[in-house]
């Protein structure tokens, strides 16, 4: 069953995370000046692919690492358009890990833990949740979205 998580994007506008139930929903915490910024492409271009499969790409922009999250949240839906083409929701630039860190993180960390620890270790960590609101893989930040299309592709052709 999907959490019933507050969520707030950029913009400021407050929802709650199970309005996305019956969806597959991929989460990522990004950040616009990081090494790995080029998957903002390829995760768009998941969104695209899936959306109409009621498939959602959710971004949520982290400053905790290295300090690469530089853009203000009133900007981040203009510069990550700009930048690299993004027009799945984005949100508050947030925390994963630590005491402040936002519940849908810490909901995630218990569900799918990483290695050796369940802290995401760095930007562009993925979590993918299926249609029943379970999430079901973790991807660290330097695998590929194309594993997460994949992992999309066999949910859909499973019915999942």
């Amino acid at each position: 069953m999907l959490k019933n998580i507050e969520l707030e994007k950029s913009n400021g506008t407050k929802y709650n995370l199970n309005i996305y139930k019956d969806f597959i929903i991929v989460v990522v915490n990004t950040a616009t000046k990081c090494g790995l910024a080029p998957q903002f492409e390829q995760l768009e271009q998941i969104y695209q692919k899936y959306k109409e499969n009621k498939v959602i790409v959710l971004g949520f922009p982290c400053n905790q690492f290295a300090n690469q999250e530089t853009v203000a949240n009133e900007n981040m839906e203009n510069q990550c358009k700009l930048n690299f083409g993004v027009t799945f929701p984005l949100h508050k630039i947030c925390k994963v890990n630590g005491k402040e860190e936002h519940p849908l993180f810490t909901w995630l960390k218990k569900e799918q833990p990483g290695l050796l620890n369940s802290n995401i270790k760095w930007n562009f960590t993925k979590f993918v949740i299926d249609r029943t609101g379970k999430p079901i893989a973790r991807f660290g930040p330097k695998e590929d979205p194309a594993k997460i299309d994949n992992l999309i592709s066999s949910l859909l052709n499973s019915n999942n």
